[in-house]
């Protein structure tokens, strides 16, 4: 597999791959494979739902290839990404599929110089690899046992030319140290592979010393979110970025990042005199361009005093910008991107206190934080909420265990682990709010602990229990509008020194964990007493009769509290009639779902008093008038004649049934229609009439299964038509599960979806 995406991308000229597998029984996409890009910027997505708005999870679903042409198209269709990754480029995410199973999917990078579609030859080549790795997928699957999925993505390095000449290398050290400006090799992970003496003397610091760090890890006053902003830019588009960093009393100096599928080579260039240039690319033919836009103020003048960064300022000794060294003002750049909201909050100069202090790097923390805000604004349910933290912050915020408890009736139960074991873990469910244990000390004070070191916990608590080895841990109180809703344990395999800027930053990621949790809690009671109160106005099954089979399905809107107002019923009339019903009242409420219980009681009383199927829908409009309903009812009623073997039908503005033959024909009914129920008062409803053969398959349904955004509902009714006539499913039931495929997938439903079929038997 790593061999194949290999050659994707060299035969599609792509900047970076990604390859993902479906987790079975887990429905969830698991990131197997990487290439182009460090595993921290991947790391919001090493793990997706398999239905969540994400271009790989679309591709898979939909078994089509997903393009997104740049920035714009990606923050109008994902806003998601578009947050964590606000840099132009492009994206083609497809699937990996055969005739018989979808595997995964493969996405696939471009810079924005890259055609705004994909050619035919590209097409070609994306759908051949495509297919060559389902096949190996499908060898692997067949083996006895199957090889078990990676729980880490693999890192795919690009190909190199064979080693180089020993001599062209040392001539190439040669003149990079004769070089007067500083310049240094970083890899995509962002760290120093190499750094030139000019580099190191301009930086203040030794080579040895930066070797194999991050230069904003190990080099405290370029410990600010922005600069790693840049190289993260630089990294994704592939294109060369700008940054200047006022340094006081010192020269100030100008950082250049050009990247390419291998790492990013680093220009330092001092400035002595002037303002600082504003950030962008350098020039493709004459070096630095004329930078539009330089800072002015205060960070032109070295002798000034800092100026802190619009919001507030970090104490002295704590925040981002914390460490050792001369002062330092970033003025941070774009290639043409719009800049991050961390680049944004650092283009005014950004004090960094003189006093030493320990660098706590947070950048690549802040788009996580960022990716799951983003998350969770998505989520709807307790279960999303669990599913989205226990899946995004082991990745990305590196714990290796992660236990979610929420407050239930003065006690702490477990909603949600990752990293222990079950048995473990029932030690702790149902922990009463009053227990001396530190999952529940933070609630009661609302102030976050945490433990650096075994020795640290051990002394606070101890009897606590410890897992297999753990070292460190952070106790988060869980608190929204100022009450407890729950906590977050979080533990490390290493002792960890927590400083503060990575403390703000936890007890940040709580306070959006909370207010999510506290929603979802809402919604989930909204949407349980929604479903108590559908379950009471639909009917519990439908009654069997001797000389008609009958089949239903009822699905609720994947969005709101999954209430609506679809409804159906069958009613025994008379000993030789039944009549059918369907309808549809406007609104996805308690308000419609109320509505809809009492059209669906008229109905039952004016087909039992023996009304023809225009007359039950002119007295129940008569009902409506009464009522003074302010909500619109489309319906359709169905009789059939046992003894006559007739059909009659009328509408009230309702989708026209389908009729499908024994023969294997299927049309669609005209039937004439009459206005929505509840517009006016005095409204006749013709009812039209036909034979009732055997073997014939009446089909009833609701908009909900044949209207979607830029569908014409004429086609769409005909392809219904069509896939009933063709449809060889041996029962109404198979049938039923036929015609509402479409439709499954919850996260892509926006309407309720109801659908009756009747059957004479032959």
């Amino acid at each position: 597999m790593a061999a194949v995406l290999t050659g994707l991308m060299r035969d599609t000229e792509a900047s970076a791959g990604l390859v993902y597998l479906l987790i079975p029984g887990d429905r969830m996409l698991r990131l197997v494979l990487l290439s182009g890009l460090s595993r921290e910027i991947a790391a919001p997505w090493v793990r997706i739902p398999a239905d969540a708005p994400i271009p790989v999870a679309d591709a898979i679903r939909d078994r089509r290839l997903v393009w997104l042409s740049g920035l714009q198209d990606i923050a109008h269709r994902y806003p998601r990404i578009g947050i964590v990754l606000p840099y132009d480029f492009m994206l083609a995410a497809v699937p990996i599929a055969d005739d018989t199973t979808v595997w995964g999917g493969v996405v696939l990078l471009w810079p924005v110089s890259h055609a705004p579609e994909l050619d035919a030859r590209e097409h070609e080549t994306l759908d051949a690899h495509c297919r060559l790795s389902a096949r190996l997928l499908r060898r692997a699957a067949d083996q006895d046992p199957p090889p078990p999925h990676p729980t880490e993505p693999f890192v795919v390095h690009p190909e190199r030319p064979s080693e180089a000449d020993p001599a062209l290398a040392a001539a190439a050290l040669d003149l990079a140290e004769r070089l007067p400006v500083g310049c240094c090799a970083l890899d995509l992970d962002g760290r120093i592979t190499f750094i030139n003496t000019a580099a190191a003397e301009l930086v203040n610091a030794g080579a040895a010393a930066l070797l194999g760090k991050r230069p904003w890890e190990a080099l405290p006053w370029l410990n600010d979110p922005a600069f790693e902003d840049r190289y993260r830019a630089a990294a994704v588009t592939r294109r060369p970025t700008s940054f200047t960093v006022v340094r006081r009393p010192a020269t100030s100096l100008l950082f250049e990042l050009y990247p390419d599928a291998t790492g990013i080579s680093v220009l330092i260039i001092p400035k002595t005199d002037g303002p600082p240039p504003h950030d962008g690319p350098p020039g493709p033919q004459d070096g630095p361009v004329p930078y539009e836009g330089s800072a002015p103020g205060p960070a032109t003048d070295p002798g000034a005093a800092p100026v802190p960064a619009s919001g507030t300022a970090p104490e002295s000794g704590s925040g981002p910008g914390a460490g050792s060294g001369p002062d330092a003002a970033a003025v941070p750049g774009s290639a043409g991107a719009p800049a991050s909201a961390a680049s944004a909050a650092a283009s005014a100069s950004v004090s960094v206190p003189a006093r030493p202090n320990r660098a706590e790097p947070v950048g690549a923390a802040v788009y996580q934080l960022m990716h799951l805000a983003a998350s969770l604004a998505e989520a709807a349910g307790v279960r999303d909420v669990v599913d989205l933290v226990a899946d995004q912050i082991v990745p990305a915020f590196g714990p290796e265990g992660l236990v979610l408890m929420s407050v239930d009736e003065g006690r702490l139960r477990v909603i949600g682990h990752r990293g222990y074991s079950d048995e473990f873990i029932e030690h702790f469910d149902g922990k009463p709010l009053t227990a001396p244990v530190a999952d529940a000390q933070v609630l009661s004070t609302g102030v976050p602990v945490f433990f650096p070191t075994y020795e640290d916990l051990r002394r606070a608590h101890p009897h606590a229990p410890r897992y297999e080895g753990r070292n460190a841990w952070a106790f988060l109180p869980l608190i929204a509008s100022g009450r407890p809703v729950g906590s977050l344990v979080l533990s490390y395999g290493r002792p960890r020194p927590f400083p503060s800027a990575e403390r703000a930053l936890l007890t940040s990621l709580a306070g959006l964990i909370a207010q999510a949790l506290d929603r979802a809690r809402l919604y989930d009671a909204n949407r349980s007493l929604a479903r108590s109160l559908q379950n009471v106005l639909l009917p519990h099954h439908l009654t069997p009769l001797p000389d008609l089979d009958v089949a239903a399905r009822y699905l609720p809107a994947g969005h709101g509290m999954d209430i609506g107002g679809d409804f159906y019923d069958l009613v025994r009339a008379t000993p030789t009639s039944v009549v059918a019903v369907i309808g549809d009242v406007q609104g996805h409420n308690t308000t419609a779902a109320a509505l809809m219980g009492q059209v669906r009681t008229a109905v039952h009383a004016h087909a039992t008093a023996g009304a023809s199927p225009g007359g039950i829908l002119a007295r129940t409009n008569r009902l409506l008038d009464d009522l003074d309903a302010d909500r619109f009812t489309s319906c359709l009623i169905a009789e059939f004649d046992l003894a006559q073997h007739r059909l009659r039908l009328a509408s009230a503005g309702h989708p026209p049934p389908l009729l499908r033959r024994a023969d294997g024909s299927a049309e669609v009914l005209e039937v004439p229609p009459g206005l929505l129920l509840g517009i006016a008062t005095d409204v006749t409803y013709d009812t039209m009439e036909l034979p009732w053969d055997p073997g014939s398959v009446l089909a009833l349904y609701t908009d909900g299964l044949v209207e979607a955004p830029g569908l014409d509902i004429g086609t769409a009714m005909a392809d219904l038509a069509e896939r009933l006539g063709v449809s060889r499913a041996a029962d109404l039931d198979g049938l039923a599960d036929e015609l509402t495929l479409h439709v499954r997938d919850a996260a892509h439903r926006t309407d309720d979806v109801a659908l009756l079929l009747v059957r004479r038997p032959l």
